[in-house]
């Protein structure tokens, strides 16, 4: 008799494992077609969207509102335009004083010298600035939907008066699309605050800004991103005389919507590379008004070339208002005691 070989499988056995692979063989494909989607999407999401920063800078008073990443990168004219951050808007919107530029101005006055100023009074302040060279086509359109009741204006105006949008506000002004997406970064924001603060080793090192709700304020926290990037100021006195007469009819047009004395709306320009001063002065000249700008520092730097580092804003800011805190304090003093802050009939 010959042994029976344990190895050999029954006919049968064969044919039920065969049928059995075939049927769940869909099934396999399915899981790992869905493997390859799932870890797809957490790569993007490492690399290209908000997993690409850190999260250190959310507290219970700042929100993120740009992440360096490519499929991420601007959150802050999505929250005010989308109406997504309600409690930014209700500051910016309460505010007696309102700051309007791009990022530059941004930097310059997030700051403790400007907290420290605004301390002094019973008034509140709001940082209204934009990354992406934003200027008064999409500020203009803010403050007509927003209608905030600010007492006093102060704005940067170097590249601020231009003929045409600047293309994030292009798109978000134009295109219906552009609000599902930017409801899709405010919720990634909570998936990001959870996960990123606590494992902060699978989060990336990118460029990230943070915003106050309540003052506007930009927090940047430290990073080597931009090391050996950092240049001093300097100043380019060429001045463009076509530019120069758009941006005045603009400026003109801009100021003219605003409903404060033409006293309580005051005119800087901030430092960086090849600072506009030349510029800035012939625009605030051609609207009939001063450029307020502290003296010119010899050693303040930029970080990256645009933006004014810590110690230089620090130093920057507190000189502004050593400047122009006067003229704040007496149009917000007019205001207190029922002066008229409507603009004189012209």
């Amino acid at each position: 008799m010959k042994a029976y070989n344990e190895s050999v499988r029954p006919p049968q056995t064969v044919s039920r494992t065969r049928d059995f692979l075939f049927v769940a063989r869909p099934a396999v494909y399915i899981l790992v077609v869905l493997g390859v989607l799932a870890t797809s999407f957490l790569y993007k999401l490492r690399v290209d969207n908000i997993f690409a920063c850190q999260a250190s800078g959310y507290t219970s008073d700042r929100y993120l509102e740009r992440c360096d990443a490519t499929d991420y990168a601007d959150y802050e004219h999505g929250a005010f335009w989308f109406d997504l951050e309600p409690e930014a808007e209700k500051s910016a919107v309460s505010a007696d004083v309102l700051f309007l530029d791009g990022s530059q101005m941004q930097f310059a006055f997030s700051t403790a010298a400007t907290a420290k100023w605004f301390s002094t009074t019973p008034s509140r302040y709001y940082l209204l600035g934009f990354f992406a060279f934003e200027n008064s086509i999409f500020e203009g359109a803010l403050l007509r939907k927003l209608k905030p009741r600010a007492k006093v204006y102060v704005i940067a105006i170097s590249d601020f008066f231009e003929p045409s949008e600047a293309p994030v506000a292009k798109a978000m002004m134009h295109d219906a699309a552009q609000r599902s997406k930017y409801k899709i970064k405010r919720y990634l924001q909570f998936v990001h605050k959870a996960i990123c603060m606590k494992l902060t080793k699978i989060c990336g090192n990118s460029m990230v800004v943070f915003r106050s709700r309540q003052t506007g304020m930009s927090y940047m926290p430290l990073t080597n991103k931009f090391k050996g990037r950092e240049r001093p100021v300097s100043y380019d006195q060429q001045i463009d005389e076509r530019k120069i007469d758009s941006a005045i009819a603009i400026g003109r047009s801009f100021l003219s919507e605003l409903p404060v004395k033409t006293e309580c709306v005051i005119l800087t320009a901030i430092p960086t590379v090849s600072t506009k001063l030349s510029v800035a002065s012939a625009i605030a000249k051609g609207l009939g008004k001063m450029l307020v700008v502290p003296q010119q520092f010899d050693d303040l730097q930029t970080f990256d070339g645009l933006h004014l580092e810590h110690a230089s804003a620090e130093r920057w800011s507190e000189a502004f208002f050593e400047i122009a805190g006067p003229q704040i304090q007496e149009c917000l003093e007019a205001t207190h005691n029922g002066g008229n802050l409507q603009r004189s009939a012209e």
